[in-house]
C-alpha cells in the first residue's frame, strides 16, 4: 500500500534530497515541482503551508523555527498541517534524507493524523515539538 504524499519544502532541496527519498519508496512533490522554477523561489512560507493544508500533504522541511514565526505557525494550526523538521540544519543531502528514511514507519504513521503537529526529526529521534510556546 503507497504512503502519504508527502510536499517538500525548498529548504531540502530540489533534486538530490527529494531523489533519495524517492528511490527509498517515499512520495512527494518538491514546492520547485508544484510552482515551477525560478517562481518557487518567490512563494513564500504562508502560501505553501496553505496549500498543504488544502490538499493534505504532510510537510518535510529543515527549518524548525517556522513555530516561533506568528503567520506560518497560525497557518499551520489553521490548515492541520502535520510538519517534519530537520532538527540540524547542517547535513549532507545524503544525511538530511537518512534522517526521514531512518524513521519511515514512525512519520508515516504520524503523517496520516488529524490535526496540525510538528514534529522534530534527528539522527536518533522523532519528537513532537509543542506549538503552543
Amino acid at each position: 500500500m503507497p504512503g502519504p504524499l508527502f510536499f517538500v519544502d525548498r529548504s531540502l532541496g530540489r533534486v538530490r534530497v527529494p531523489g533519495l527519498l524517492r528511490d527509498s519508496g517515499w512520495s512527494l512533490v518538491t514546492l520547485s515541482e508544484h510552482y515551477g522554477v525560478p517562481q518557487d523561489e518567490a512563494v513564500d512560507d504562508v502560501t505553501w503551508l496553505r496549500l498543504a493544508g488544502e490538499r493534505g500533504w504532510p510537510v518535510l522541511m529543515k527549518d524548525e523555527r517556522i513555530k516561533y514565526r506568528t503567520a506560518e505557525r497560525q497557518t499551520l494550526i489553521a490548515r492541520g498541517v502535520r510538519v517534519f523538521c530537520l532538527t540540524s540544519g547542517n547535513l549532507t543531502s545524503r544525511a538530511m534524507a537518512d534522517c526521514f528514511i531512518r524513521h519511515h514507519d514512525a512519520i508515516w504513521s504520524q503523517a496520516t493524523g488529524a490535526g496540525a503537529a510538528l514534529f522534530a526529526v534527528s539522527k536518533v529521534s522523532l519528537r513532537r515539538v509543542d506549538l503552543d510556546e
